[in-house]
């Protein structure tokens, strides 16, 4: 057992949208992030990752390089960060209450389901599996609970808290990891499960439910101001995935790559069920129309039979090889981290 150290705050007390912050910490000494921000694992070498990628195939061997797993409950985790060899920056889900489908296939105010209850949060680990942070970071009572799949730009990690249903609403997010106190950016009329942010065009795009859509934002990035106001923000875009093979759970921006005649890229994986079979896999796909530039199927397993890509995702180069993060299993997780088998 861990002995926990748990601070309340109060951000932007001033703001309609306050939010509670619940921190919980496990290793007092230790600091949340790096001293120095390492750079985001996946942008800082998008050429060779893409390179690797479009190599892959059906008939890839894999290799299980590394298996951590990690202290305490992890609920349902949705987004991972690598930050370096030591931090990984978990976003999960505390549900206290499930949602409940209406009868007969009702639609009420847009949506299918009861609200349900719960708590975001945001869990550091350090390379070994030790806990050493908890935050919530959602209000008691809130019905944007999710916190969905994350991305890194070097200095804010992004996240979209959400309610639990489709055709609901999500606020937008971004933490310093240091601190991990959620600044509300954009309301948005519709759930966000996912969020990816284009480094060198401040553009973001949000995956609603199922990743069935993909919402195109300006970030605003050079406003350090939180959002005062609950109004909803339109996008300036709204994409339909062509793609049905994969639900996205979680993406990480890549670039603005040559092979695809710069146009920005994003690394996503997930899973679907398609007439009683569930299939996991991974793919490029174009952030500015979200068409998939190459799609990989990934059959590998958790030790508890979970499919590797059911949850949250990272990608990162190692002497010069591309490594692929997963945590798949909820409550109790265990960190998969894979190389592509030399030929």
């Amino acid at each position: 057992m861990f002995k926990a150290l748990t601070i309340l705050t109060s951000l932007y007390s001033t703001s309609p949208r306050a939010r509670a912050l619940n921190i919980t910490i496990t290793q007092p000494n230790v600091p949340f992030a790096p001293d120095s921000l390492p750079p985001p694992g996946s942008s800082s070498h998008f050429e060779d990752i893409i390179s690797q990628f479009v190599d892959l195939g059906r008939s890839t061997r894999w290799n299980l390089v590394e298996k951590v797993k990690f202290e305490g409950d992890t609920f349902e985790p949705e987004g991972l960060v690598r930050l370096g060899h030591d931090r990984y920056f978990v976003s999960a889900g505390e549900y206290t209450e499930p949602t409940v489908r209406y009868n007969d296939g009702v639609i009420i105010n847009g949506t299918d389901r009861t609200a349900g209850a719960g708590f975001g949060h945001m869990i550091v680990f350090d390379g070994q599996g030790r806990r050493i942070v908890d935050a919530t970071i959602t209000e008691v009572g809130s019905s944007e609970y999710h916190n969905g799949g994350l991305d890194y730009d070097g200095t804010y990690i992004w996240a979209t808290l959400s309610q639990y249903r489709p055709n609901s609403t999500a606020t937008l997010v971004r933490m310093r990891p240091d601190t991990l106190q959620p600044e509300p950016m954009l309301h948005m009329a519709d759930h966000m499960g996912a969020v990816v942010h284009d480094l060198s065009k401040g553009d973001l795009v949000t995956l609603n439910w199922g990743s069935r859509n993909g919402s195109l934002w300006d970030s605003n990035e050079d406003d350090t101001r939180p959002v005062v106001s609950p109004a909803f923000i339109t996008p300036r875009k709204v994409v339909k995935n062509p793609s049905h093979y994969t639900d996205y759970q979680d993406c990480k921006f890549l670039g603005h790559s040559r092979l695809y005649e710069h146009r920005p890229v994003m690394l996503c994986s997930g899973i679907t069920t398609i007439y009683g079979t569930t299939i996991g896999g991974m793919a490029l796909v174009d952030m500015g129309s979200m068409l998939p530039l190459y799609e990989i199927p990934l059959t590998m397993v958790s030790d508890l039979g979970t499919l590797v890509t059911k949850n949250p995702m990272d990608v990162a180069v190692v002497d010069g090889k591309m490594r692929l993060y997963f945590l798949p299993d909820e409550m109790e997780s265990t960190l998969y981290v894979y190389e592509a088998a030399s030929a």
